[in-house]
């Protein structure tokens, strides 16, 4: 079977509301399909529900084997019997985000209709005409699984980068419906740079032939050789230079042996050049183009501060929310300085906030990796809140 036919027929657990939803854009969504996964136990209270919100190229499988790649879930360090997270107190929830590829609804999807009420039903994948959305929608489709299970205030919530964007929109949206925060490696915008890079990424899948305006499903190709360039762009920022240095150096993969042996220019290639097309092949497996052009698009859309006449303290103003602010050292993506800015904002709206800067030298892909002391300072954080909340497990 081949990439596509698995994206298109996977299984999910998936909840239906056939009232559909209504975008930031206007376009209204005759149906919301939300696919998510949950570990641990809800409570009798339903007080001790945790929500994870994932990033950009992450998915609800957070901690069990991918159903694609068989890999261990994202954040298996993190969450699970015992961690940091610990699925034997909290109940958590971990929902594809709206616009990606896992079950929920995005460009993948059956067109049912366009929502406009006039002309022909479409059928169809919506392709490229999936509406734009934002972080802020997919946080309203999130409340609306968060309801379905019945939970009226989430205990926490918590995410990196794009996750720990959804993490604030999620306060700013619901201020009493959150008692503890959790934004990780994030920002509350998303800054030149970083739209920068996105822009690279969206235009190699344009100029991939097999992208075909978007409309790649109705021939059964995919554009994987732009959608490998993107990912292989992206993963680039993911990474520190001391943690490529560390990893790759400049060694030759099946360097000669013989010193006098020539090397052909585009012959051998470097460890870090292999590992680049790894990342790339992998991904193209698991992700759909439009998917990502989607995405990327949310994310550079996403400005807190801007929605709340300029100044990002409006948006907490009068919050009840207890907040966890973690950076690493050496992310160059999101750096500490954006942490800051949210903690000096937080602080003038007179919230409760903690924030931590981690020592690190693995980047912006820290929060994802083996890193004790991050994952001690989350484990006492959510200790902290659940003794204080009088936490009932």
């Amino acid at each position: 079977m081949d990439r596509a036919d698995t994206l298109a027929t996977l299984a999910h657990q998936t909840v239906t509301f056939a009232d559909g939803m209504t975008l930031e854009c206007g376009v209204s969504l005759r149906r919301l399909d939300v696919a998510y996964r949950t570990y641990g136990t809800l409570n009798a209270a339903r007080s001790n529900a945790v929500l994870v919100c994932h990033a950009l190229t992450g998915d609800q499988y957070v901690a069990e084997p991918h159903p694609i790649t068989g890999k261990e879930g994202w954040w298996e360090m993190v969450v699970g019997p015992g961690r940091s997270v610990d699925t034997d107190r909290f109940f958590v929830i971990c929902a594809n985000v709206l616009g990606g590829c896992m079950g929920s609804t995005g460009p993948r999807s059956q067109r049912d209709g366009d929502g406009t009420g006039d002309g022909p039903t479409d059928t169809g994948p919506w392709g490229t005409e999936f509406p734009p959305v934002t972080i802020r929608d997919m946080v309203r489709a999130q409340k609306r699984l968060i309801e379905h299970l019945g939970i009226a205030r989430l205990f926490a919530v918590m995410g990196g980068s794009m996750g720990g964007m959804q993490v604030l929109e999620w306060v700013a949206l619901y201020p009493d419906a959150v008692f503890a925060a959790l934004p990780i490696a994030t920002a509350s915008y998303h800054s030149a740079q970083n739209i920068a890079f996105h822009e690279v990424g969206r235009q190699a899948i344009f100029a991939d032939p097999d992208w075909q305006g978007g409309q790649y499903w109705r021939s059964g190709k995919v554009p994987a050789r732009g959608l490998a360039v993107a990912r292989m762009c992206a993963h680039i920022t993911y990474l520190s230079e001391q943690a490529l240095t560390r990893k790759f150096g400049r060694r030759l993969q099946n360097a000669p042996k013989d010193p006098s042996e020539a090397i052909t220019l585009f012959g051998d290639m470097f460890e870090v050049e292999s590992y680049l097309h790894h990342q790339g092949s992998t991904f193209v497996h698991r992700f759909d183009a439009n998917s990502y052009l989607t995405i990327t698009r949310a994310m550079d859309y996403f400005d807190l501060a801007a929605d709340h006449k300029g100044d990002l303290a409006n948006a907490f103003r009068g919050t009840r929310t207890r907040f966890l602010l973690v950076s690493f050292t050496s992310d160059w993506l999101f750096p500490t300085a954006e942490s800051r800015a949210v903690a000096r904002a937080l602080n003038r709206a007179g919230a409760n906030v903690s924030f931590v800067e981690i020592p690190s030298d693995k980047g912006h892909d820290a929060f994802l990796l083996d890193e004790p002391d991050f994952h001690r300072t989350l484990a006492g954080f959510l200790a902290g809140c659940a003794e204080h909340a009088g936490l009932d497990v």
